[in-house]
């Protein structure tokens, strides 16, 4: 197999040499491309886009000729890409145009396979990319308003077309290369109303010497006029086109109609069902409309590919990273596999070509190898391999230490005490929090987490607080998302919070330079760690590593980082490219912060990307063919809710118990749902009782795949979250119970109920209360 890899890359490099010499020859430095009154405008002839979204910075640049190809083969004449401004400047005046960041030379391969380039440089680009393809140290300032006219984010967005522009500027069509236009912004119109930021950065494009036609990319529902800009508008798109580009009409009466984005898929969220589904039936009708009104087209995304190292996003409201995949259910796979969808674009393109063009065949798909699994028996604890800390009275974000990912330490010291709760302002955005070493709980920022109850301390105890960042938010009013702790730290017992101060900060930017002064030793390690392991290979191929006996961390293969892997799902193997083993010694290594079932990883020779393992973080509180059974129990106490979202207290005859049970019997609404915000047990004399201790150990219905309706929302201090039962795939009917495992034996004198605040959705009416000393008949 070794040898059919290295034959298949020889024998692609030769037919690159081929085509870049007819390309050559046959390219024009008077060829123009215009937008007229009915038709985009090929060197004066009518010429209907066929394009296709796939990112450079997703492909190994050694895959690129194959999957520009694979594009080709598909029907598509055009390629389209964002240009991602926090990849080519990771720190500011310092440009990165080489490897995987060679974006001249993507377009270059583009035009030898026949294929015109149409360039999205932002400066914002959204794509499910870290901080929407913004350099981080933008967030350095606390002044900086981005995507406004903000004189120090416009100054770098100048000379960040000023870099571009000497990498592609003689790469357009006008200068023999393949750009033929040039998007500013991305979907502007959605968030801004400044005509003028907008200007300014379309004359930033002109002074880097871009001169094709400008045009903006809007969605359908926010496209407005702007009289100032002069942007040729386009819309993205789903499965309605007659409407959708009726909306475009209202503010564009002429020129050609294009759907900028023609949507394939949609992207994945951690923790949250796959949207994927291959289904090519919509796709297919959308296109075959656009085909028969003579409507150009940019599909999102042809390729997905992957959002390697850290480079993920996250949307917020709720906050929700997206997983290191972007395969986006596109018609080339994330390895670059033909898919059933992608010969169903293929044969409806195939009808609609140009008089004398005709589609290559479709490239064969690159090897694949599978690897036993290989065992990690080296291990590097974190705490153990800390570098030199800084001193601060609080903490700060890690983008003020000057570090762009990775994970951050805060480490202080807490008095002897207990019961209180430790509340963190906030976490960005997964917190691992330890006593002495010994993690008591992990946070997180989806599910709205940010506090702890302390456990009895006899002594004074070291306290750490490790947070990794997960992607930027990419989308919407809430992008200045710093990483780490962004404001404080507080004790919380009764009504006086203690700020803890004088704190040890470790940054972990878990790049090359961190890895390389790792001490690894034989053995395994209790706490967030690093493992190693090296393995051989007779031949080398793309493979998955299979990620799911682990918990949530980040991968290394050879130096590369494969990206984020966690095992709530949906997203269970990472993408190891061919190119990127070697034949003969490789190394793995393993960041684990939660830990593993087991400490080994095998290649598989097929991605799993839509396993959703709720369970693996807590998130489900009852096992499969788990029943609670409380026919033959007496209740201490049963009535009916008010109406409304106001706290409601209860007060009942004090009995004593371990295990309590709240029981929903129907709800105002008559839904089949139940839903609770928060709730308080009170002691006989009307006390809240502390929760340090507490634990949901059954919800007969949880829902966590189409929102986060976990059971120890209840628990967590928050009014906006809560328990919620399932409604997405089943709607399971009442009663519906929920039981909380309390430490000790209690006596419960009374109940604090909070209902859902932001809808009535699921308001408990009816319900039964049960407390008993010993576990609950069925659990």
């Amino acid at each position: 197999m070794k040898e059919s890899f290295t034959t298949f890359v020889q024998a692609l490099g030769c037919t690159v040499l081929l085509l870049a010499g007819q390309f050559a020859a046959t390219a024009r430095s008077d060829a123009t491309f215009a937008i007229g009154e009915q038709d985009f405008l090929l060197n004066g002839r009518a010429f209907v886009i066929r394009s296709g979204e796939m990112h450079y910075p997703r492909i190994p640049h050694e895959y690129w000729q194959h999957r520009l190809r694979m594009a080709h083969a598909m029907g598509l004449n055009t390629v389209s890409t964002y240009v991602f401004w926090n990849v080519h400047e990771p720190q500011p005046g310092k440009f990165d145009f080489s490897g995987n960041a060679d974006i001249a030379e993507f377009c270059r391969l583009a035009q030898r396979e026949g294929l015109k380039v149409i360039l999205r440089p932002g400066p914002y680009i959204c794509g499910e990319w870290d901080f929407g393809g913004l350099p981080w140290w933008l967030l350095k300032d606390p002044k900086m308003r981005v995507r406004t006219r903000n004189p120090v984010f416009l100054e770098a967005c100048r000379r960040y077309f000023k870099a571009l522009g000497e990498q592609l500027a003689r790469l357009q069509i006008t200068k023999g290369g393949p750009i033929i236009m040039v998007q500013v912004e991305n979907e502007y119109d959605g968030f801004g109303h400044d005509g003028q930021y907008i200007v300014a950065l379309r004359d930033a494009l002109v002074e880097a010497g871009f001169e094709v036609p400008f045009f903006s990319s809007e969605m359908t529902w926010s496209v407005r006029k702007n009289a100032d800009d002069g942007l040729f508008r386009t819309v993205g798109l789903g499965r309605n086109p007659a409407d959708d580009f009726q909306s475009l009409r209202a503010v564009q009466p002429s020129g050609p109609l294009m759907a900028g984005e023609c949507y394939t898929g949609w992207f994945d969220r951690w923790g949250r069902g796959s949207v994927r589904s291959g289904n090519s039936s919509n796709l297919v009708n959308t296109l075959r409309w656009m085909l028969n009104h003579g409507t150009s087209f940019n599909l999102y995304m042809a390729h997905g590919g992957t959002s390697f190292g850290f480079f993920a996003g996250a949307n917020d409201g709720p906050y929700l990273p997206q997983p290191t995949s972007y395969d986006y259910d596109a018609p080339i796979s994330e390895a670059g596999w033909d898919t059933p969808k992608f010969y169903a674009v293929r044969e409806l393109l195939a009808k609609s070509l140009a008089p004398g063009e005709t589609l290559p065949e479709v490239p064969k798909r690159n090897p694949v190898i599978q690897i036993p699994p290989i065992e990690a028996l080296e291990v590097a604890p974190i705490t153990v391999n800390l570098p030199e800390a800084k001193r601060a009275t609080h903490p700060q974000p890690m983008e003020l230490y000057d570090q762009p990912a990775g994970c951050v330490l805060y480490r202080t010291k807490l008095p002897k005490g207990g019961g209180e709760r430790l509340l963190i302002r906030e976490v960005h955005d997964y917190a691992i929090v330890l006593l002495n070493g010994k993690t008591i709980a992990t946070l997180d920022r989806g599910r709205k987490q940010d506090s702890v109850v302390l456990p009895p301390r006899k002594e004074e105890t070291t306290l750490d607080l490790l947070v990794e960042a997960m992607g930027r938010v990419n989308f919407g009013d809430r992008m200045s998302d710093c990483k780490g702790i962004t404001e404080k730290v507080e004790l919380v017992k009764g009504s006086s919070p203690q700020e803890l101060i004088d704190w040890e900060v470790f940054n972990l930017p878990l790049n090359k330079e961190e890895l390389s002064t790792l001490k690894f030793q034989k053995g395994q390690a209790e706490g967030p760690a690093f493992y190693r392991a090296r393995f051989a290979l007779r031949e080398v191929g793309d493979t998955f590593l299979d990620m799911r006996e682990w918990g949530k961390g980040v991968v290394w293969v050879n130096g590369h980082n494969l990206g984020r892997f966690w095992a709530i799902g949906p997203q269970q193997t990472l993408y190891c490219p061919g190119p990127w083993l070697k034949k003969g010694a490789n190394e793995l290594v393993v960041l684990e912060l939660n830990g593993a079932k087991k400490h080994s990883v095998a290649g598989l020779t097929e991605p799993i990307l839509d396993d959703m393992n709720p369970r693996a973080t807590g998130r489900v509180h009852r096992t499969p063919g788990q029943v609670l059974n409380v026919t033959n129990l007496q209740p201490i106490h049963s009535g009916s809710f008010a109406p409304g979202g106001a706290w409601q207290t209860l007060k009942f005859t004090p009995t004593k118990g371990h295990y309590f049970c709240l029981e929903s019997l129907n709800s105002y609404a008559d839904h089949e749902y139940a839903t609770c915000a928060e709730l308080d047990l009170l002691d006989a004399d009307a006390r809240a009782l502390p929760r340090h201790g507490w634990k949901i150990i059954y919800a007969d219905s949880e829902e966590v795949l189409a929102e986060d309706g976990g059971g120890d929302n209840v628990l967590d201090s928050r009014s906006d979250t809560y328990w919620h039962t399932q409604w997405e795939i089943s709607k399971p009917k009442h009663p519906h119970q929920l039981v909380i495992d309390l430490g000790r034996e209690e006596t419960i004198g009374g109940l604090r109920y909070l209902p859902r605040q932001d809808k009535p959705n699921g308001q408990i009416r009816d319900f039964r209360l049960f407390l008993s000393t010993k576990p609950l008949p069925g659990l």
